[in-house]
């Protein structure tokens, strides 16, 4: 063995490069279980971030669906999610292009079902008995300041009209869902200023002779409870997950009264910014297979209903998303820090225990053995000698309390730093703000550490994973929480000897640019940071954003107008006097979540200051960079700028971005 090369943190050679990261990669989303078919979304930056719904069948074959011309994506609420469903091997979804529905037989070309009109869909489930989709519809033809959301029925075959509806009134709609007979349907709704995650209602309905609902009651949920995933389990008990404890755990509706069925502190829902999340599905009408998360890790459990008893599956994952379960099987996307998403497969006998044999006897835990991967994230193979295993961390922070995050320390099996040196330490800022990061494993995050850098990946107050009390804990307090639990994590490591003070960067994309900017002009920790479509106006952030969240900042800073003092004092724009720090910027010019304008407006005050700062705008692209060459190009152009700001050389040439106001 050859000893490792001395050489500067940032300086090291790595093999996990931007072209490795974007060459094979895909996204893994939404899945969907019809007969022994399994089907799911893959997000293509090759192919310019076209969204291809993909099947394996029986006999192992893996094909593409979605034709060449066509991307299965809706952008109901812009986030969009729920963009097709699969029912006897005929696929209906929405394409982005028009928006329009599409029914695609097996075999066949698609076929449009609604009408070329502003009409956007998601969240569809099938009613069979009448030959019809139910689903959100975004109407955007009407003459008003924000699109109308409704329940509709479409008619499989064609609906010129553009849907039936069947329920409106409210601000916000999603997951319909039928009983298995057909009569009855159940929903979620909700109403301005609340967001999802704040306050929904699960309402049910009976469906009559002539399709209508009727009968309509609220059975859970309200201005203060969160309800997500109604289901209905196969003898047609409606079950739901709900935070009422402070915790989304997992109840039913029978004869009327909501049970709990498992009361923890660990979390089985999730913030609802796209349609079609999943975290639990039925094996049977008294077995389901769930993930809850605990700490920020993702665990794989089953459920029996009738006993009200949890048993966690043995399983290499800490990050589980999209859990589907119907005949006999279970699928979901799992991770791990040193495996990346994979969609996978594993069956059961009977609905009662797992093909991977009886409970352990030490501790009760059912194990996973015959698991089967039909895709990966990407099928590039990284020599372990250059993966960083997150680490989790807690630190203390404002007013006594203990935020989270995941600790990547610098790592590369033919590099060491010379002694005495501290490696120069990122800040990750996740977006939402109401989301969370994970242990899984990111190439993108390894891009960094594999060069020597070290990454600091928070979970600040308001991030999702540790019950609703922390969740809230951003309310009123946006713009401030989030920027000291960064600034708190960077200090602890710093204090542990883990990175080095004077090369400390935060970085973040939309709620995470907003932190990264208001870090940079509020604080003076940082000396470098890079904001992707980040916010720096708040006040135009609330005039001139999408319907979703037109009224999300009345519960992150407070309402609007009549606060608008704290738009003003938590905005970075109004106070650039403050800006010690270079900064390059990111945007995609078709951002309608937060337009090009905000990224402008830093650009020009940077300049004015005289502060190093680079821009760099990307056509074609919205709220988050789908296009290989951008996300290839956006990585090597902040690493270029860190190596200018922090002087440290590059292994690798990359093409230089152009930074103004560097000495």
């Amino acid at each position: 063995m050859t000893e490792p090369t001395i050489a500067p943190y940032g300086a090291w050679k790595s093999p996990i490069t931007s072209s490795l990261i974007v060459s094979e990669f895909v996204g893994l989303g939404q899945l969907a279980l019809d007969g022994e078919d399994v089907y799911w979304s893959e997000s293509r930056p090759s192919e310019g971030g076209r969204q291809v719904v993909v099947r394996r069948t029986p006999d192992g074959k893996v094909e593409d669906v979605t034709p060449q011309g066509y991307n299965a994506r809706t952008r109901v609420h812009e986030y969009g999610g729920g963009a097709y469903m699969v029912v006897d091997g005929t696929l209906y979804f929405s394409n982005d292009a028009d928006q329009r529905l599409y029914r695609q037989d097996r075999g066949k070309e698609p076929q449009p079902i609604t009408p070329e009109r502003a009409f956007l869909y998601a969240d569809a489930v099938m009613d069979k008995r009448r030959g019809r989709l139910i689903c959100v519809r975004e109407d955007h033809t009407v003459e008003a300041r924000e699109a109308v959301n409704t329940l509709v029925a479409v008619n499989v075959d064609s609906d010129e009209e553009g849907g039936q509806v069947l329920v409106v009134g409210n601000d916000f709609y999603s997951s319909p869902r039928i009983s298995p007979d057909g009569t009855r349907l159940a929903w979620l709704t909700w109403h301005h200023p609340n967001m999802p995650w704040d306050g929904t209602e699960l309402w049910v309905g009976d469906i009559d002779d002539d399709g209508l609902v009727q009968n309509m009651e609220m059975v859970a949920g309200g201005p203060e409870e969160s309800v997500f995933q109604p289901e209905w389990s196969p003898d047609g008990v409606l079950h739901f997950i709900s935070d009422r404890t402070g915790w989304w755990n997992l109840y039913r509706l029978r004869e009327e009264k909501v049970e709990a069925l498992c009361e923890m502190e660990a979390e089985f829902g999730l913030p609802q910014w796209v349609f079609g999340l999943t975290t639990y599905g039925f094996l049977s009408p008294t077995t389901l297979v769930c993930t809850y998360s605990h700490n920020g890790v993702s665990h794989l459990a089953r459920l029996d209903t009738e006993g009200h008893k949890l048993e966690t599956l043995q399983s290499p994952y800490t990050y589980i998303s999209g859990v589907k379960a119907a005949n006999g099987k279970v699928a979901f996307v799992g991770g791990s820090p040193t495996e990346l998403a994979r969609v996978v497969v594993w069956t059961t006998d009977d609905g009662r225990q797992t093909t991977a044999g009886e409970p352990t006897e030490d501790d009760g835990r059912w194990a996973i053995d015959n698991e089967e991967v039909l895709r990966k994230a990407s099928n590039v193979e990284v020599d372990p000698g250059y993966i960083s295993a997150a680490r989790p961390v807690e630190f203390p922070t404002e007013g006594g309390l203990t935020a989270h995050g995941f600790f990547y320390a610098p790592k590369n099996k033919d590099f060491i730093a010379p002694e005495g040196e501290k490696p120069p330490l990122v800040v990750f800022s996740h977006g939402g703000p109401t989301s969370t990061t994970s242990s899984l494993l990111s190439l993108s995050i390894q891009y960094w550490s594999s060069r020597g850098i070290a990454v600091l990946d928070v979970n600040y107050g308001g991030s999702t994973g540790y019950g609703r009390e922390y969740r809230r804990r951003l309310n009123g307090q946006w713009g401030v929480v989030d920027v000291d639990d960064c600034v708190n994590g960077a200090r602890y490591l710093v204090e542990r000897g883990e990175a080095d003070p004077q090369r400390l960067a935060i970085r973040g994309g939309s709620a995470g640019g907003y932190t990264t900017l208001n870090a940079l002009t509020f604080r003076d920790v940082f000396h470098a940071g890079a904001s992707y479509y980040g916010i720096c106006d708040l006040e135009a952030m609330a005039l001139d954003t999408h319907k979703f969240e037109s009224r999300y900042l009345d519960s992150m800073v407070g309402p609007y107008p009549e606060r608008l003092d704290l738009y003003y004092d938590r905005s970075a724009i109004h106070f650039t006097d403050r800006l010690s720090a270079p900064m390059i910027l990111f945007q995609g010019l078709e951002d309608k979540v937060v337009p090009p304008n905000q990224a402008e407006m830093m650009v020009e005050a940077l300049r004015k200051k005289g502060l190093p700062v680079a821009y760099v705008a990307y056509e074609g692209e919205q709220h988050g960079f789908r296009r290989a060459e951008n996300i290839k190009h956006s990585l090597d152009s902040e690493l270029y700028f860190y190596s200018r700001i922090f002087g440290f050389p590059l292994a690798d040439p990359v093409e230089p971005v152009k930074i103004e106001n560097l000495p």
